[in-house]
Protein backbone atom coordinates (compact mmCIF):
# COMPACT_ATOMS: atom_id res chain seq x y z
CA UNK A 1 0.00 0.00 0.00
CA UNK A 2 2.73 2.54 1.06
CA UNK A 3 4.43 1.83 -2.27
CA UNK A 4 1.99 2.31 -4.26
CA UNK A 5 0.01 5.92 -3.39
CA UNK A 6 0.59 8.37 -5.95
CA UNK A 7 1.12 6.44 -8.41
CA UNK A 8 -1.22 3.19 -8.67
CA UNK A 9 -4.45 2.22 -9.58
CA UNK A 10 -7.78 1.47 -7.57
CA UNK A 11 -10.90 -0.28 -8.35
CA UNK A 12 -14.53 1.01 -6.71
CA UNK A 13 -17.11 -1.84 -7.29
CA UNK A 14 -20.49 -0.66 -7.48
CA UNK A 15 -20.98 3.09 -8.87
CA UNK A 16 -23.90 4.40 -6.44
CA UNK A 17 -23.33 7.14 -3.63
CA UNK A 18 -20.80 5.22 -1.69
CA UNK A 19 -18.91 4.02 -4.40
CA UNK A 20 -18.82 7.89 -5.85
CA UNK A 21 -17.85 9.18 -3.13
CA UNK A 22 -14.67 6.68 -2.66
CA UNK A 23 -13.86 7.56 -6.22
CA UNK A 24 -13.82 10.98 -5.57
CA UNK A 25 -11.11 10.32 -2.70
CA UNK A 26 -9.23 7.92 -4.76
CA UNK A 27 -8.97 10.37 -7.54
CA UNK A 28 -6.96 12.59 -5.19
CA UNK A 29 -4.45 9.90 -5.14
CA UNK A 30 -4.34 7.32 -7.26
CA UNK A 31 -3.51 7.40 -10.89
CA UNK A 32 -6.33 5.63 -12.32
CA UNK A 33 -9.77 4.98 -10.66
CA UNK A 34 -11.92 2.30 -12.27
CA UNK A 35 -15.59 2.28 -11.04
CA UNK A 36 -17.07 -0.64 -12.02
CA UNK A 37 -20.76 -1.03 -12.00
CA UNK A 38 -23.40 -3.78 -13.05
CA UNK A 39 -25.83 -1.06 -14.29
CA UNK A 40 -25.91 0.71 -17.72
CA UNK A 41 -26.03 4.72 -16.67
CA UNK A 42 -29.28 6.11 -18.34
CA UNK A 43 -28.64 9.70 -20.76
CA UNK A 44 -30.42 11.74 -17.86
CA UNK A 45 -31.81 11.75 -14.53
CA UNK A 46 -33.59 8.01 -14.02
CA UNK A 47 -34.18 5.47 -11.63
CA UNK A 48 -31.33 2.51 -11.96
CA UNK A 49 -32.20 -1.23 -11.68
CA UNK A 50 -28.99 -1.76 -9.32
CA UNK A 51 -30.77 0.83 -6.92
CA UNK A 52 -33.97 -0.75 -6.22
CA UNK A 53 -34.67 1.75 -3.74
CA UNK A 54 -33.56 4.30 -5.39
CA UNK A 55 -37.70 5.48 -5.76
CA UNK A 56 -38.10 6.00 -2.36
CA UNK A 57 -36.83 8.92 -0.19
CA UNK A 58 -33.25 9.73 0.65
CA UNK A 59 -31.91 12.37 2.59
CA UNK A 60 -28.56 13.83 4.16
CA UNK A 61 -28.57 14.10 7.42
CA UNK A 62 -27.07 17.89 8.50
CA UNK A 63 -23.59 16.29 8.50
CA UNK A 64 -23.50 14.09 5.28
CA UNK A 65 -24.21 17.28 3.48
CA UNK A 66 -21.15 18.94 5.02
CA UNK A 67 -19.09 16.13 3.72
CA UNK A 68 -20.24 15.87 0.39
CA UNK A 69 -19.84 19.73 0.02
CA UNK A 70 -16.43 19.44 1.05
CA UNK A 71 -15.88 16.25 -1.72
CA UNK A 72 -17.85 18.11 -4.39
CA UNK A 73 -18.44 22.05 -3.52
CA UNK A 74 -21.35 23.67 -5.08
CA UNK A 75 -23.07 20.38 -5.62
CA UNK A 76 -26.42 21.72 -4.08
CA UNK A 77 -26.32 24.53 -7.11
CA UNK A 78 -26.55 22.11 -9.34
CA UNK A 79 -29.18 20.46 -7.87
CA UNK A 80 -31.04 23.96 -7.67
CA UNK A 81 -30.91 23.58 -11.17
CA UNK A 82 -31.99 20.91 -12.07
CA UNK A 83 -35.35 21.51 -10.00
CA UNK A 84 -34.64 20.83 -6.33
CA UNK A 85 -35.94 23.45 -3.72
CA UNK A 86 -34.88 24.40 -0.35
CA UNK A 87 -36.25 23.94 2.79
CA UNK A 88 -34.95 27.65 3.90
CA UNK A 89 -38.07 28.70 6.19
CA UNK A 90 -40.35 26.73 4.64
CA UNK A 91 -42.59 24.70 7.23
CA UNK A 92 -41.58 21.48 9.14
CA UNK A 93 -44.48 19.83 11.04
CA UNK A 94 -43.44 16.91 13.44
CA UNK A 95 -45.92 14.81 15.24
CA UNK A 96 -44.94 12.55 17.14
CA UNK A 97 -47.09 10.40 20.49
CA UNK A 98 -46.39 13.17 22.87
CA UNK A 99 -47.62 16.51 20.41
CA UNK A 100 -46.49 18.59 17.79
CA UNK A 101 -43.69 20.78 17.08
CA UNK A 102 -43.79 22.95 13.92
CA UNK A 103 -42.12 25.91 12.56
CA UNK A 104 -39.74 27.30 10.08
CA UNK A 105 -36.94 24.83 8.88
CA UNK A 106 -33.71 27.16 9.53
CA UNK A 107 -31.29 25.74 7.33
CA UNK A 108 -30.62 25.90 3.34
CA UNK A 109 -31.05 22.43 2.30
CA UNK A 110 -32.27 20.92 -0.64
CA UNK A 111 -34.14 18.26 -1.43
CA UNK A 112 -33.59 15.84 -4.27
CA UNK A 113 -34.85 12.31 -5.33
CA UNK A 114 -32.18 9.93 -5.47
CA UNK A 115 -31.71 9.71 -9.11
CA UNK A 116 -31.09 13.37 -9.16
CA UNK A 117 -28.45 13.32 -6.52
CA UNK A 118 -26.81 10.26 -8.28
CA UNK A 119 -27.00 12.25 -11.71
CA UNK A 120 -25.15 15.55 -10.21
CA UNK A 121 -22.65 13.55 -8.30
CA UNK A 122 -21.72 10.81 -10.91
CA UNK A 123 -21.02 14.16 -13.01
CA UNK A 124 -18.91 15.03 -10.80
CA UNK A 125 -16.94 12.31 -11.05
CA UNK A 126 -16.98 11.54 -14.25
CA UNK A 127 -15.26 15.13 -14.91
CA UNK A 128 -11.98 13.65 -13.43
CA UNK A 129 -9.46 12.79 -15.50
CA UNK A 130 -7.89 10.14 -13.67
CA UNK A 131 -11.76 8.16 -12.94
CA UNK A 132 -13.00 5.47 -15.45
CA UNK A 133 -16.25 3.52 -15.63
CA UNK A 134 -16.84 0.28 -17.12
CA UNK A 135 -20.61 0.05 -16.96
CA UNK A 136 -22.91 -3.23 -17.34
CA UNK A 137 -20.42 -5.73 -15.71
CA UNK A 138 -20.39 -7.78 -13.09
CA UNK A 139 -17.51 -8.41 -10.71
CA UNK A 140 -17.46 -12.19 -10.31
CA UNK A 141 -14.35 -12.63 -7.73
CA UNK A 142 -11.63 -11.00 -6.20
CA UNK A 143 -7.86 -11.91 -7.60
CA UNK A 144 -5.38 -12.60 -5.19
CA UNK A 145 -1.99 -13.18 -4.90
CA UNK A 146 -0.46 -16.52 -4.51
CA UNK A 147 -0.80 -16.68 -0.59
CA UNK A 148 -3.65 -14.75 -0.49
CA UNK A 149 -2.36 -11.98 1.62
CA UNK A 150 -3.01 -9.35 -1.14
CA UNK A 151 -5.91 -8.35 -3.49
CA UNK A 152 -4.28 -7.58 -6.61
CA UNK A 153 -7.49 -7.39 -8.84
CA UNK A 154 -10.52 -8.28 -9.80
CA UNK A 155 -12.78 -10.75 -12.60
CA UNK A 156 -15.00 -9.10 -14.25
CA UNK A 157 -17.73 -10.31 -17.25
CA UNK A 158 -19.69 -7.99 -18.85
CA UNK A 159 -23.88 -8.45 -18.49
CA UNK A 160 -25.13 -9.80 -21.97
CA UNK A 161 -25.71 -13.20 -23.15
CA UNK A 162 -22.41 -15.22 -23.42
CA UNK A 163 -20.25 -11.92 -22.34
CA UNK A 164 -17.34 -11.91 -22.17
CA UNK A 165 -14.72 -12.01 -19.00
CA UNK A 166 -11.68 -10.17 -18.19
CA UNK A 167 -9.21 -9.71 -15.14
CA UNK A 168 -8.74 -6.08 -14.04
CA UNK A 169 -5.57 -5.72 -12.23
CA UNK A 170 -5.41 -3.37 -8.81
CA UNK A 171 -3.39 -1.94 -6.36
CA UNK A 172 -6.38 -1.29 -4.25
CA UNK A 173 -10.09 -2.37 -4.54
CA UNK A 174 -12.72 -0.76 -2.74
CA UNK A 175 -16.17 -2.81 -2.34
CA UNK A 176 -19.11 -0.77 -2.33
CA UNK A 177 -21.21 -2.82 -4.26
CA UNK A 178 -24.12 -2.38 -1.87
CA UNK A 179 -26.54 -4.87 -0.11
CA UNK A 180 -25.86 -7.53 -2.67
CA UNK A 181 -22.20 -7.74 -1.90
CA UNK A 182 -21.06 -11.13 -2.19
CA UNK A 183 -18.02 -10.10 0.02
CA UNK A 184 -18.61 -12.48 3.04
CA UNK A 185 -18.30 -15.91 -0.15
CA UNK A 186 -15.09 -14.21 -1.91
CA UNK A 187 -13.10 -14.27 1.54
CA UNK A 188 -14.24 -17.49 2.64
CA UNK A 189 -13.28 -19.11 -0.98
CA UNK A 190 -9.52 -17.66 -0.36
CA UNK A 191 -9.22 -19.33 2.83
CA UNK A 192 -10.47 -16.21 5.26
CA UNK A 193 -12.99 -17.05 8.07
CA UNK A 194 -15.35 -14.06 8.10
CA UNK A 195 -17.17 -13.50 12.00
CA UNK A 196 -20.70 -14.06 12.08
CA UNK A 197 -22.84 -10.43 10.97
CA UNK A 198 -24.40 -8.96 14.21
CA UNK A 199 -28.24 -9.35 12.93
CA UNK A 200 -31.60 -7.43 13.26
CA UNK A 201 -34.53 -9.07 11.79
CA UNK A 202 -36.96 -5.91 11.27
CA UNK A 203 -39.01 -6.87 8.54
CA UNK A 204 -39.42 -3.57 7.45
CA UNK A 205 -41.74 -2.31 4.76
CA UNK A 206 -41.92 0.76 3.10
CA UNK A 207 -44.17 2.56 0.12
CA UNK A 208 -43.68 5.82 -1.61
CA UNK A 209 -46.24 7.16 -4.04
CA UNK A 210 -45.28 11.01 -5.76
CA UNK A 211 -47.63 13.77 -6.82
CA UNK A 212 -47.44 16.52 -9.23
CA UNK A 213 -48.65 19.95 -7.81
CA UNK A 214 -51.60 21.24 -10.53
CA UNK A 215 -50.81 25.00 -10.62
CA UNK A 216 -53.37 25.50 -8.00
CA UNK A 217 -51.40 24.36 -5.30
CA UNK A 218 -48.10 25.05 -6.29
CA UNK A 219 -47.92 27.81 -3.34
CA UNK A 220 -47.76 24.73 -0.93
CA UNK A 221 -44.31 23.64 -2.31
CA UNK A 222 -43.39 27.52 -0.56
CA UNK A 223 -45.21 26.71 2.27
CA UNK A 224 -44.19 23.20 3.31
CA UNK A 225 -40.49 21.55 4.13
CA UNK A 226 -42.41 18.51 5.74
CA UNK A 227 -44.94 16.50 7.55
CA UNK A 228 -43.68 14.20 9.44
CA UNK A 229 -46.00 12.06 11.52
CA UNK A 230 -43.95 9.36 13.55
CA UNK A 231 -45.16 5.79 13.99
CA UNK A 232 -46.07 4.97 17.73
CA UNK A 233 -44.81 1.60 18.43
CA UNK A 234 -46.91 1.38 21.51
CA UNK A 235 -49.98 1.57 18.89
CA UNK A 236 -48.20 -0.15 16.28
CA UNK A 237 -48.61 2.90 13.87
CA UNK A 238 -47.18 3.63 10.54
CA UNK A 239 -45.37 6.83 9.84
CA UNK A 240 -46.19 8.70 7.18
CA UNK A 241 -43.72 11.29 5.97
CA UNK A 242 -44.80 14.28 3.16
CA UNK A 243 -42.27 16.64 1.07
CA UNK A 244 -41.16 17.93 -1.79
CA UNK A 245 -38.49 16.87 -4.32
CA UNK A 246 -37.52 18.65 -7.96
CA UNK A 247 -39.65 20.13 -10.40
CA UNK A 248 -42.99 20.65 -8.24
CA UNK A 249 -43.04 16.85 -7.81
CA UNK A 250 -44.05 15.71 -3.81
CA UNK A 251 -43.31 12.73 -2.41
CA UNK A 252 -45.10 10.11 0.62
CA UNK A 253 -44.04 7.11 2.18
CA UNK A 254 -45.60 4.91 4.35
CA UNK A 255 -43.24 3.11 6.64
CA UNK A 256 -43.08 0.55 9.41
CA UNK A 257 -40.85 -2.06 10.90
CA UNK A 258 -42.37 -5.56 12.34
CA UNK A 259 -43.46 -7.34 9.19
CA UNK A 260 -46.84 -5.25 8.86
CA UNK A 261 -45.78 -3.36 5.45
CA UNK A 262 -47.82 -0.64 4.32
CA UNK A 263 -49.65 -1.08 0.99
CA UNK A 264 -49.21 -0.82 -2.67
CA UNK A 265 -52.34 -0.75 -3.92
CA UNK A 266 -53.39 2.47 -4.62
CA UNK A 267 -56.54 2.77 -2.84
CA UNK A 268 -55.37 0.97 0.22
CA UNK A 269 -52.51 3.25 0.61
CA UNK A 270 -54.33 6.44 0.45
CA UNK A 271 -56.92 5.03 3.18
CA UNK A 272 -53.71 4.47 4.93
CA UNK A 273 -52.49 7.59 5.17
CA UNK A 274 -56.18 8.95 6.16
CA UNK A 275 -56.05 6.59 9.06
CA UNK A 276 -52.77 7.92 10.33
CA UNK A 277 -52.68 9.65 13.92
CA UNK A 278 -53.13 13.31 12.63
CA UNK A 279 -54.71 14.21 9.26
CA UNK A 280 -52.36 17.00 7.61
CA UNK A 281 -51.39 14.62 5.24
CA UNK A 282 -54.08 13.76 3.91
CA UNK A 283 -55.53 17.05 3.60
CA UNK A 284 -52.86 18.11 1.77
CA UNK A 285 -52.76 15.46 -0.55
CA UNK A 286 -56.07 15.09 -1.61
CA UNK A 287 -56.04 17.67 -4.45
CA UNK A 288 -52.73 16.49 -5.77
CA UNK A 289 -52.31 14.77 -8.82
CA UNK A 290 -50.68 11.18 -8.77
CA UNK A 291 -48.04 10.02 -10.43
CA UNK A 292 -48.36 6.42 -10.91
CA UNK A 293 -49.08 4.04 -7.97
CA UNK A 294 -47.42 3.40 -4.64
CA UNK A 295 -44.07 1.46 -5.09
CA UNK A 296 -43.01 -0.51 -2.00
CA UNK A 297 -39.60 -1.73 -0.79
CA UNK A 298 -38.84 -4.71 1.85
CA UNK A 299 -36.21 -4.75 4.47
CA UNK A 300 -35.67 -8.48 5.98
CA UNK A 301 -33.23 -7.49 8.18
CA UNK A 302 -30.09 -5.17 8.75
CA UNK A 303 -26.70 -6.42 9.31
CA UNK A 304 -23.46 -5.24 10.77
CA UNK A 305 -20.44 -7.07 9.58
CA UNK A 306 -17.31 -7.32 11.00
CA UNK A 307 -14.39 -6.90 8.57
CA UNK A 308 -12.22 -5.15 10.93
CA UNK A 309 -12.27 -8.60 13.01
CA UNK A 310 -10.94 -10.82 10.28
CA UNK A 311 -7.31 -12.15 11.19
CA UNK A 312 -4.92 -11.27 8.60
CA UNK A 313 -7.21 -8.88 6.63
CA UNK A 314 -5.84 -8.87 2.75
CA UNK A 315 -3.84 -5.91 1.56
CA UNK A 316 -5.06 -4.00 -0.92
CA UNK A 317 -8.59 -4.43 -0.21
CA UNK A 318 -11.46 -1.91 1.80
CA UNK A 319 -15.53 -2.21 1.80
CA UNK A 320 -17.75 0.66 3.19
CA UNK A 321 -21.20 1.58 2.54
CA UNK A 322 -24.07 -0.79 2.63
CA UNK A 323 -21.29 -3.73 2.26
CA UNK A 324 -20.45 -3.27 5.39
CA UNK A 325 -23.61 -2.56 7.03
CA UNK A 326 -27.08 -1.39 6.13
CA UNK A 327 -29.43 0.81 8.70
CA UNK A 328 -33.19 1.36 8.94
CA UNK A 329 -33.59 3.72 5.92
CA UNK A 330 -36.20 5.34 8.23
CA UNK A 331 -33.92 7.70 9.82
CA UNK A 332 -31.47 8.77 6.62
CA UNK A 333 -28.76 7.68 7.84
CA UNK A 334 -27.54 5.57 5.39
CA UNK A 335 -25.37 8.01 3.05
CA UNK A 336 -24.07 9.97 5.69
CA UNK A 337 -22.56 7.54 7.18
CA UNK A 338 -21.18 6.31 3.73
CA UNK A 339 -20.15 9.72 3.67
CA UNK A 340 -18.25 9.68 6.81
CA UNK A 341 -16.52 6.07 5.75
CA UNK A 342 -15.18 8.39 2.63
CA UNK A 343 -14.32 11.33 5.21
CA UNK A 344 -12.63 8.31 7.25
CA UNK A 345 -10.56 6.96 3.85
CA UNK A 346 -9.66 10.26 2.64
CA UNK A 347 -7.69 11.43 6.36
CA UNK A 348 -6.14 8.35 6.32
CA UNK A 349 -4.72 8.17 2.97
CA UNK A 350 -3.37 11.11 3.86
CA UNK A 351 -2.18 10.15 6.74
CA UNK A 352 -0.49 6.91 5.28
CA UNK A 353 1.34 9.24 2.85
CA UNK A 354 3.07 11.54 5.24
CA UNK A 355 3.81 8.70 7.53
CA UNK A 356 3.37 5.23 6.12
CA UNK A 357 2.67 2.70 8.54
CA UNK A 358 1.75 -1.48 7.53
CA UNK A 359 -1.90 -2.93 8.09
CA UNK A 360 -3.35 0.09 6.42
CA UNK A 361 -6.48 -1.03 5.40
CA UNK A 362 -7.34 -3.21 8.48
CA UNK A 363 -6.40 0.46 10.62
CA UNK A 364 -9.44 2.10 8.11
CA UNK A 365 -12.11 -0.75 8.60
CA UNK A 366 -11.78 -0.36 13.01
CA UNK A 367 -12.01 3.23 11.98
CA UNK A 368 -15.09 2.97 9.92
CA UNK A 369 -16.40 0.78 12.57
CA UNK A 370 -15.84 2.56 15.16
CA UNK A 371 -16.49 5.75 14.53
CA UNK A 372 -19.03 5.65 12.17
CA UNK A 373 -21.04 2.51 12.17
CA UNK A 374 -21.26 2.00 15.42
CA UNK A 375 -22.90 4.46 16.92
CA UNK A 376 -25.68 4.72 14.03
CA UNK A 377 -25.97 0.54 14.37
CA UNK A 378 -26.83 1.13 18.02
CA UNK A 379 -29.00 4.16 17.75
CA UNK A 380 -30.62 2.12 15.01
CA UNK A 381 -30.75 -0.96 17.34
CA UNK A 382 -32.30 1.20 20.20
CA UNK A 383 -35.45 2.55 18.23
CA UNK A 384 -36.21 -0.40 16.37
CA UNK A 385 -36.16 -2.69 19.02
CA UNK A 386 -39.21 -1.14 20.51
CA UNK A 387 -41.57 -2.45 17.62
CA UNK A 388 -43.41 -5.51 18.14
CA UNK A 389 -41.89 -8.60 15.64
CA UNK A 390 -38.36 -7.32 15.65
CA UNK A 391 -35.58 -9.36 17.05
CA UNK A 392 -31.97 -9.08 17.55
CA UNK A 393 -29.23 -11.61 16.95
CA UNK A 394 -25.73 -10.82 18.02
CA UNK A 395 -23.35 -12.21 15.78
CA UNK A 396 -19.76 -11.74 17.57
CA UNK A 397 -20.41 -8.42 19.33
CA UNK A 398 -23.05 -8.64 22.12
CA UNK A 399 -25.34 -5.39 22.44
CA UNK A 400 -25.46 -3.37 25.24
CA UNK A 401 -26.97 -0.32 26.82
CA UNK A 402 -29.82 0.50 23.67
CA UNK A 403 -32.62 -0.09 26.55
CA UNK A 404 -31.18 2.84 28.10
CA UNK A 405 -30.54 4.49 25.08
CA UNK A 406 -34.00 4.24 24.30
CA UNK A 407 -35.50 5.06 27.43
CA UNK A 408 -33.17 8.71 27.10
CA UNK A 409 -33.94 9.32 23.74
CA UNK A 410 -37.34 8.86 24.45
CA UNK A 411 -37.24 11.38 27.44
CA UNK A 412 -35.73 13.83 25.54
CA UNK A 413 -38.54 14.04 22.49
CA UNK A 414 -41.36 13.66 25.13
CA UNK A 415 -39.45 17.22 27.38
CA UNK A 416 -38.72 18.87 24.28
CA UNK A 417 -42.12 18.42 23.05
CA UNK A 418 -44.31 18.94 25.64
CA UNK A 419 -42.81 21.30 27.91
CA UNK A 420 -40.80 22.81 24.62
CA UNK A 421 -37.17 22.33 25.52
CA UNK A 422 -35.61 22.91 21.96
CA UNK A 423 -32.16 22.28 23.83
CA UNK A 424 -33.31 18.53 24.26
CA UNK A 425 -35.30 18.31 21.24
CA UNK A 426 -32.71 19.45 19.18
CA UNK A 427 -30.03 17.25 21.12
CA UNK A 428 -32.58 14.33 20.05
CA UNK A 429 -32.27 14.75 16.67
CA UNK A 430 -29.09 15.66 16.29
CA UNK A 431 -27.84 12.28 18.24
CA UNK A 432 -30.33 10.70 15.72
CA UNK A 433 -28.81 12.38 12.70
CA UNK A 434 -25.36 11.81 13.44
CA UNK A 435 -24.57 15.20 13.60
CA UNK A 436 -23.87 15.28 17.34
CA UNK A 437 -21.57 12.33 18.74
CA UNK A 438 -22.77 10.28 21.00
CA UNK A 439 -20.43 11.26 23.90
CA UNK A 440 -21.85 14.93 23.68
CA UNK A 441 -25.35 13.42 25.52
CA UNK A 442 -24.04 10.29 26.83
CA UNK A 443 -21.59 11.21 29.21
CA UNK A 444 -21.84 11.21 32.74
CA UNK A 445 -22.37 15.14 33.67
CA UNK A 446 -24.62 15.53 30.50
CA UNK A 447 -26.34 12.40 31.72
CA UNK A 448 -27.05 13.76 35.45
CA UNK A 449 -28.46 16.95 34.20
CA UNK A 450 -30.91 15.91 32.01
CA UNK A 451 -32.24 13.09 33.88
CA UNK A 452 -32.44 14.65 37.12
CA UNK A 453 -34.24 17.37 35.91
CA UNK A 454 -37.48 15.17 36.11
CA UNK A 455 -39.07 12.57 38.39
CA UNK A 456 -38.85 10.28 34.99
CA UNK A 457 -35.20 10.70 34.62
CA UNK A 458 -34.44 10.22 37.89
CA UNK A 459 -36.30 6.76 38.36
CA UNK A 460 -34.25 5.91 34.57
CA UNK A 461 -30.98 7.09 36.29
CA UNK A 462 -31.58 4.95 39.80
CA UNK A 463 -33.02 2.12 37.55
CA UNK A 464 -28.93 2.18 35.84
CA UNK A 465 -27.81 2.58 38.64
CA UNK A 466 -29.25 0.02 40.79
CA UNK A 467 -28.75 -2.87 38.04
CA UNK A 468 -24.96 -2.13 37.55
CA UNK A 469 -24.21 -1.36 40.72
CA UNK A 470 -21.21 0.51 39.65
CA UNK A 471 -20.50 4.33 39.71
CA UNK A 472 -22.24 5.98 36.50
CA UNK A 473 -18.71 6.94 35.00
CA UNK A 474 -17.67 2.85 34.64
CA UNK A 475 -21.32 2.08 33.52
CA UNK A 476 -21.57 4.55 30.71
CA UNK A 477 -18.10 3.71 29.69
CA UNK A 478 -19.28 0.06 29.44
CA UNK A 479 -22.27 0.23 27.28
CA UNK A 480 -22.24 3.44 25.19
CA UNK A 481 -20.27 2.96 21.93
CA UNK A 482 -16.83 4.98 21.74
Amino acid sequence: MENNLRMGKAIVIGGSMAGLMTARVLADVYGEVLVIDKDKYPEHPADRAGVPHGFHPHRFTNRGKMITENLFPGYEEELAALGSPSSLNKTAHIVNSYGIVSGPYMRNDYKFSRAVLEWVIRGRVSASPNVRFLQGHDVLELIAAPDCSAITGVRVRERKVAGEESVRMADLTVDASGRTSRLPEWLESLGYEVPKADLMKTAIGYSTRRYTLPPAMRHLAEEWDVVNIMGQPENNTYTGVFSFIENQVAELLLYRPGGQFPPTDAEAFEQTVAGLPSSLIAEIVKDLEHVGNPRGFRVAELYRRHYEQVHHWPAGLLVLGDAYCIYDPIFGQGMTVAAIEAEILQSSLREQLSDPKPQFEKRVLKRMQHEAITPAWWLNCAADLQWEGVEYEAGSEPLEGVDFCRKVMDMLLKEGTVNRNFQLYGMYWGVNTLSVPLGELFNPQMIRAVLEASDEGKEILAELLEQHHRPLEEILEKIIPR
